[in-house]
């Protein structure tokens, strides 16, 4: 059985802890923590031991599973959204990206996450597709070897606007990098505003590689996370799929957008899915 999960970054402007608190009380069972700055400030390994203290000390307290996130907006460059990435064009800034990323796998191994979710991010050039591709690769495969010694899975997330953004190129990175360790987070809304195939096929294909799922409401051809009901996603088919796969890992909410009304949207969001 799967299990529904919340991911922090629908809870801006709530502390870490009321925000854990409060998904638990609701019944969420469990949270994918995007490490922002007051988790992990400054972004790289002189943090961690005081974000490891906090989250083992908010776990200890809640029976829920964790997944690490490494989506913040500002975290690495307080004026550009996402950046650096590991697809940069200056080394520095995909050498600072790479070891903000293995702060998290430290992170993750010391809380016993269920793996590191991570992206592309976008270009900051007009490079080759082949170069991007080697940046990436070439950064990951770094990466996956730092996990490997740690026993951390990373799962990657196409998201739309980025290098990679469809199923179709993140088979092309998979078939690149062909690491145990390197799986699938699947965002189901992505695959219905792209209109990039079927989502439930997409889960009957990845099966064995698919370790995290994010699910919220959307509209084709439009990139924005709405509350359930809001959107035009068909979502029967996709939870079909995850009982016929068995799927035993989390279904995490990413609902952004309603940090103004944080509680409302996790109640409603809960209730929703729970009928599934």
């Amino acid at each position: 059985m799967f299990r529904l999960g919340y991911n922090t970054n629908g809870f801006a402007h709530h502390r870490l802890e009321d925000a854990c608190a409060i998904l638990a009380e609701i019944g969420y069972q469990s949270i994918a923590v995007t490490v922002e700055q007051d988790l992990l400030d400054p972004p790289d390994h002189r943090g961690v031991d005081g974000a490891v203290q906090r989250l083992a000390s908010i776990l200890k307290s809640l029976p829920m599973s964790i997944t690490i996130e490494t989506g913040a907006r500002f975290i690495l460059d307080p004026r550009r959204k996402h950046q650096p990435t590991l697809i940069s064009a200056r080394a520095a800034g995909r050498t600072k990206r790479l070891d903000f990323l293995k702060a998290c796998v430290d992170l993750a191994v010391a809380i016993q996450a269920e793996s590191v979710s991570l992206w592309s991010g976008a270009a900051d050039e007009n490079a080759l597709e082949r170069e991007l591709i080697n940046r990436l690769a070439g950064g990951l495969r770094e990466l996956l070897d730092y996990a490997r010694s740690r026993s951390v899975r990373l799962s990657f997330e196409p998201e739309p606007a980025m290098f990679i953004d469809t199923m179709d190129k993140f088979q092309k990175l998979h078939d690149e990098l062909t690491d145990p360790l390197f799986g699938l987070t699947l965002d189901v809304g992505h695959v219905h505003c792209l209109s990039d195939g079927d989502a439930a096929e997409h889960i009957l294909r990845w099966r064995e590689k698919l370790w995290n799922i994010h699910i919220e409401d959307m509209r084709r051809g439009v990139h924005e996370h709405l509350m359930f009901g809001d959107g035009d996603m068909d979502f029967p088919p996709i939870f079909d799929a995850l009982r016929e796969i068995h799927y035993g890992g989390p279904v995490h909410v990413e609902l952004s957008r309603n940090n103004h009304n944080a509680v409302e949207a996790a109640r409603k969001s809960f209730a929703f899915l729970s009928r599934f």
